[in-house]
């Protein structure tokens, strides 16, 4: 039976982030990641230097995870970064359920991955989030940067760039990712960081000012503001 390392699957919640914030939405949480921002909000699904990542992200046969979810959802499969599985049977087991529960099905990644045609062929839509040094060192110094296969998905319509920025500094630096790379302005959204109410609202001027001038999207963090930084939000 295929299996995937999934620390939760939660819902009915909203997609509180980007350019589908404010909709109903299920999220399946996958285990793994090939960064290590540190300001990251589940690093429980990484990190196993702080948490014990046989509880945190046990295999969880897909099937248990499709019972989970109602047919006809939204459904955000995030992670962690949920591309570290997407040659695995179980990614496919996965993708092939939620197109057979009629389920739309989004992916969020950091970029560093870019799907294959099996993903592509299953997934609406895309919020790809590269990191500026404002996510630190990441481990093995892997490159953070965007792959530039992703400007083809873009292209087509089904990816947004989102990108978390501390700084108005930072909103310049998710700018230049979408002019070095021709990611087109409209699919562009910045986010301040921050897993509070005070430090998100704190920025938030600045960056939406920002992005505004910039002719870019800003983006708050919307179940930050009704639920805080609570786990199944």
């Amino acid at each position: 039976m295929p299996a995937l390392p999934v620390s939760e699957v939660f819902g009915p919640t909203i997609q509180g982030e980007g350019p589908y914030a404010g909709r109903s939405a299920w999220f399946v949480r996958l285990g793994g990641c090939n960064l290590s921002c540190s300001w990251c909000d589940s690093a429980y699904t990484w990190d196993a230097q702080r948490f014990d990542l046989r509880r945190e992200i046990p295999m969880t046969p897909v099937e248990e995870v499709l019972a989970q979810v109602p047919s006809s959802s939204l459904v955000v499969v995030t992670g962690g970064e949920p591309l570290l599985h997407q040659n695995r049977p179980a990614w496919r087991a996965l993708c092939n359920g939620l197109r057979a529960r009629r389920c739309t099905l989004h992916v969020e990644t950091n970029g560093t991955i870019v799907p294959n045609e099996t993903t592509r062929g299953c997934v609406q839509t895309f919020v790809v989030s590269p990191k500026l040094a404002n996510a630190g060192v990441h481990r093995g110094n892997i490159d953070p940067a965007l792959r530039t296969g992703w400007v083809e998905v873009a292209e087509s319509g089904n990816a947004h760039l989102k990108v978390v920025c501390a700084s108005t500094d930072d909103v310049a630096g998710a700018l230049e990712i979408a002019r070095t790379t021709g990611w087109p302005l409209s699919q562009v959204w910045v986010m301040p960081e921050g897993t509070t109410a005070q430090e998100l609202n704190g920025r938030w001027r600045a960056i939406a000012d920002a992005a505004a001038h910039a002719g870019i999207n800003a983006t708050h963090r919307l179940h930050i503001l009704a639920w805080q930084d609570c786990r199944g939000h």
